[in-house]
C-alpha cells in the first residue's frame, strides 16, 4: 500500500593564537556518503593543539608553494596528465564545453577551476564547472548572448546556456582585484613562463589547495602551484596561506572550509583547526544572505549530516543552528560523539537522496530541522508521524493517510526519544488531532527559528554556551517552508495517497511545493520506519 508508495578574513598575530588555551576538537568519522575514492576518509583534526612548525618561513614562501626545502626561488610546479588521471571530456558537462570551445575558438585560453578540477580527479560530479579566461570580461560578455557581468569589488561574469549558469572569470580582473598586497608583491621566479605566472599568482588568492588546480581540457594537463594534488592525497583540508591569516582576509572561508571537508570526508589541518575555533565568531559578520547560501550548500548537497556533526565539533553549530546545538547538549551528545540521534538520522536520509549535482531546495532542510524541533518539544506516537507523512506525501488525503498508519504493522525505530507510544489514539478523530496538532507545531517552531528574540534565548538552559540573535531564514522562505504543512487541514476528505517513487530533481532543486512535501515525506518516513529496523533491534 502506502508503504510502497513512499519506498521509504588582514592580520592577526601568531602571539594572539598562543594566549588560547588548548582546545580539544579532534574529529573522527562524520559518516560521509561518498564514492570509494580517497575522499571517503574521515573528518580528522591532526592534533588538539597547534604546534609551531620547526623554523620561520618567509612570505613568499609560505604563499607560493608550501615547499619542505625551504627554496622560494625554485618552485616545485607540477603538471599533470589529465588522461593518466583518468578525466575524460564526456565527464565535463555540456553547456561547460560550449563555453570553452566558444572563447578557445576566439583565441583566448580557457582553464577549468577550482573545486571542479578536484572533484574530477576524484571521479566526483562537480557541483558546478568554473571557468578562467585570458579574455576580459568584455570580451566574454559579446561572445555569448546570454552572459552579465556581476560584482563590483570581484567581478565575474555569468554565462547562461540553456538552464546551466557557468561561471567565468578573467585573469586581468583577478589580478587587479585582490585583498592584500602579500600575495600581489610575489616576484617572477627565475626560468618561470609568464603563463605559468600568471597561473600561479591567480592560485595564490584562492582559498584551499585543493581549490587551487587549473585544468586545461585541450592540453589535457592539469597545473599544480600550491601543492593540492599531495593535499588530495592525503585527504586534507589546508589553506593556500596560513589559516589565521585566511580566515581574517575573507571568514567566509570558515564556512567553505566546513563545506569542503564534510563534503570529500577530509581532515583539516591542526592550523586550520586552531583558526577555526579562534575566529569561528567572526562569520557573524558576514551577511545573512551569504550565510543562508553557506548553509544551505553544507545541508542541501548531500552531505547535511557530516556538516551538521563538524559544526558542532567546532563550536559553530550553536551561532547558526543554536535551536539544534540545544538539542545536542540535551541529548549529551558528545563533541566526538560517533554515535547518532534522530536529527542526525533524517539529515542522513536527505543524504541519501540528494547530490552535489541534484540539490534539494532550502525549504526542505528547514522543514526537517523544524520537524525535529516540534517532536523534540513534544514527542509524538511514530504513528502519528507515519500519518502526516502519508498526508504530506499525498498532498492532504488526510483520511486515508490515517487509515493507512493505522494498518501499519512494521516497527518504528525504537531507539529516539522523540517517539513515543501514546495510549489515546484510539480513533481516527484523535489521530487527526494529533496530526494537526503537529502540523501546527511544526509552523510555530518555524516562526521561532526566524525570531531574532527566541534564536537568542535557545542555548538559554546552559549558561556557559555563546549566544547569538543571528537569524538568516529570510521571509520568503519562511512563508515557503511555512505552505508545506498547509495541506494538513481539519477537513476528512478522501483522497489518493500517490504512489509516485521517482524523485523530480530539477523541481526539487526550485522548491516545487508537491516535490518538496513528498521527499519530506520520503525522508520522515524512512527515517521512523527504516526497512532494516529489525535486524538492528
Amino acid at each position: 500500500m502506502a508503504l510502497a508508495a513512499l519506498g521509504f578574513s588582514w592580520s592577526i598575530s601568531r602571539v594572539s593564537l598562543y594566549r588560547h588555551r588548548p582546545l580539544i576538537f579532534c574529529i573522527s568519522k562524520v559518516g560521509s556518503s561518498s564514492s570509494s575514492s580517497s575522499s571517503s576518509c574521515s573528518v580528522v583534526v591532526e592534533s588538539s593543539s597547534f604546534v609551531e612548525e620547526k623554523g620561520t618561513e618567509n612570505a613568499s614562501h609560505l604563499i607560493g608553494n608550501r615547499q619542505r626545502d625551504g627554496d622560494s626561488q625554485a618552485p616545485r610546479w607540477k603538471k599533470l596528465s589529465s588522461v593518466e588521471l583518468g578525466i575524460r571530456s564526456s565527464m565535463i558537462s555540456k553547456p561547460a564545453r560550449m563555453v570553452l570551445n566558444a572563447l578557445k575558438k576566439k583565441g583566448h585560453e580557457v582553464y577549468l577551476v577550482g573545486g571542479c578540477v578536484r572533484d574530477l580527479i576524484l571521479k566526483r560530479t562537480p557541483k558546478d564547472f568554473d571557468i578562467i579566461t585570458s579574455a576580459e570580461l568584455k570580451q566574454v560578455r559579446n561572445t555569448f548572448l546570454r552572459c552579465e557581468v556581476i560584482g563590483r569589488r570581484f567581478p565575474i561574469c555569468h554565462v547562461h546556456v540553456d538552464e546551466t549558469m557557468i561561471e567565468v572569470s578573467s585573469f586581468s580582473t583577478s589580478g587587479r582585484n585582490s585583498f592584500g598586497g602579500l600575495r600581489n608583491n610575489v616576484k617572477r621566479p627565475p626560468g618561470c613562463s609568464e603563463r605559468d605566472y600568471m597561473r600561479w599568482k591567480n592560485c595564490l588568492k584562492r582559498d584551499f589547495t585543493v581549490n587551487g588546480l587549473f585544468f586545461d581540457p585541450y592540453a589535457k594537463i592539469i597545473y599544480d602551484y600550491v601543492g593540492g594534488m599531495e593535499d588530495i592525497k592525503k585527504a586534507k583540508v589546508r589553506t593556500v596561506i596560513p589559516a589565521n591569516l585566511s580566515f581574517v582576509e575573507d571568514c567566509a572561508r570558515i564556512l567553505r572550509a566546513f563545506r569542503v571537508a564534510s563534503r570529500l570526508g577530509f581532515r583539516f589541518t591542526k592550523e586550520i583547526a586552531l583558526s577555526l575555533r579562534v575566529l569561528s565568531r567572526s562569520v557573524l559578520k558576514l551577511d545573512k544572505g551569504r550565510i543562508l547560501m553557506e548553509v544551505n550548500y553544507m545541508l542541501a548537497f548531500g552531505s547535511g549530516e557530516a556538516s551538521l556533526r563538524l559544526l558542532w565539533r567546532f563550536g559553530l553549530l550553536e551561532l547558526l543552528l543554536p535551536f539544534q546545538a540545544s538539542y545536542f547538549v540535551s541529548q549529551h551528545f558528545k563533541r566526538r560523539d560517533k554515535g547518532s540521534n534522530l536529527l542526525l538520522s533524517l539529515f542522513a536520509s536527505l543524504d541519501k537522496v540528494v547530490a552535489p549535482d541534484r540539490p534539494c531546495h532550502s525549504s526542505l532542510w528547514l522543514a526537517i530541522l523544524a520537524f525535529h524541533k516540534a517532536l523534540v518539544d513534544k514527542p509524538r506516537d511514530p504513528l502519528v508521524v507515519a500519518a502526516i507523512s502519508l498526508a504530506l506525501h499525498s498532498g492532504g488525503s488526510l483520511l486515508e493517510a490515517i487509515e493507512i498508519a493505522r494498518g501499519i504493522n512494521q516497527p518504528h525505530d525504537s531507539i529516539y526519544m522523540e517517539l513515543r507510544e501514546s495510549p489515546v489514539l484510539h480513533s481516527k478523530l484523535a489521530m487527526r488531532d494529533e496530526v494537526i496538532d503537529l502540523a501546527a507545531s511544526i509552523k510555530d517552531v518555524l516562526l521561532k527559528m526566524a525570531s531574532a528574540h527566541y534564536v537568542s534565548q535557545a542555548m538559554g538552559m546552559y549558561p556557559q554556551a555563546p549566544r547569538t540573535d543571528l537569524v538568516f531564514v529570510t521571509e520568503a522562505l519562511l512563508q515557503r517552508t511555512c505552505s508545506i504543512f498547509d495541506c494538513v487541514r481539519r477537513g476528512m476528505e478522501r483522497g489518493t495517497v500517490s504512489r509516485q517513487l521517482k524523485i523530480d530533481y530539477d523541481s526539487l532543486s526550485s522548491g516545487s511545493l508537491k516535490e518538496v512535501r513528498r521527499t519530506l515525506a520520503r525522508i520522515v518516513f524512512d527515517t521512523v520506519y527504516p526497512k532494516k529496523s529489525q535486524e538492528r533491534s
